[in-house]
């Protein structure tokens, strides 16, 4: 029977976003696919040590004890670029950390965005920028390209935290645009005039909106899901982002009007499992208190010019 995930949180997770696999990628890059071959059959039984994502990934499928018995809320699909044989590896470390995860695909080493459509992915997340940018100019799902695991982090067992920033991300790059090429000023007065129109979906706006629905699905008093916006807006520009999430039925737990403050201490009281950010001046902080990713502009993206 064909698996229907119309209700269900479908993540594509790369094998080096949820295991730390920096050294194997240097050998598969200044030794050759021989070399890595080599390396990966003779540790088939050496257990990976766990990367950025994992927390995140171990989480989610926690979340899954909520669910009904006859469905399930969250399913992680490891994606991968390594072929089966090398690939064995990746699923012997998913056996020994007792993940819920079943499904797997071994790409041999060609891109694996062509391949989230067919598995229904709403979020791939993963080290290699030309799958993130060929997802995200796809429209297919959300996706982002994830940082290296910060250290001295350490994860709430209990809950799944996930921070977004706003313009470019969850919303359109339209408001963003206005910012960086007419200034501060205009901008503001942009968002203060369009108030009750809301902003137009981002490439995380669908993602945001699955995730407060599964979060209603959840119907506990204490919800194991908290989501919330950590943006450089302030006022007047705060009212508009309400509104739009207002309008979409979308609940967000906290939201962070930082006006230009740095996100990063923001970010590690929250406790992130990750943060998606469009800019680079954002994420070199974030990273090294939570994880973090950028969400990459798509290729026609007038922003790519300013």
């Amino acid at each position: 029977m064909a698996a229907d995930f119309t209700n269900t949180l479908v993540i594509g997770i790369s094998s080096r976003a949820l295991f730390d696999l920096e050294d194997e990628n240097a050998i598969f890059h200044e030794k050759g696919v021989d070399e890595y071959r080599a390396f990966q059959y003779a540790n088939e039984n050496v257990v990976l040590e766990k990367g950025t994502a994992f927390h995140l990934v171990e989480s989610l499928l926690n979340l899954n004890k909520f669910a009904d018995s006859n469905e399930r809320l969250v399913e992680v699909i490891i994606m991968s670029r390594n072929s089966p044989d090398t690939g064995l590896r990746i699923l012997n470390s998913i056996k020994h950390y007792n993940l819920d995860i079943t499904r797997a695909a071994f790409a041999g080493g060609k891109q694996l965005s062509p391949y989230l459509d067919a598995f229904q992915v709403d979020l791939f997340l993963t080290k290699d920028e030309k799958d993130v940018q060929a997802a995200i100019d796809s429209k297919s799902c959300a996706a982002a390209a994830i940082y290296g695991h910060p250290l001295r982090y350490e994860s709430d067992k209990n809950t799944v935290r996930i921070a977004f920033d706003a313009d470019a991300v969850i919303f359109s790059e339209d408001s963003e645009l206005i910012y960086k090429t007419k200034g501060l000023a205009k901008f503001h007065e942009n968002e203060k005039r369009m108030a009750d129109k809301p902003l137009k979906e981002g490439p995380f706006g669908k993602l945001l909106k699955t995730l407060s629905k599964l979060q209603s699905k959840i119907n506990i008093e204490d919800s194991p899901i908290r989501l919330a916006i950590v943006t450089a807006r302030s006022g007047p520009a705060h009212e508009r982002v309400i509104k739009t999430l207002r309008e979409w039925g979308v609940y967000v737990d906290e939201a962070f009007f930082l006006g230009g403050m740095s996100k990063d201490q923001v970010l590690k009281a929250f406790n992130a499992h990750i943060f998606f950010d469009d800019q680079e001046v954002h994420l070199e902080k974030a990273s090294k208190v939570v994880p973090s990713s950028r969400v990459p502009y798509p290729s026609d993206s007038k922003l790519r010019k300013v």
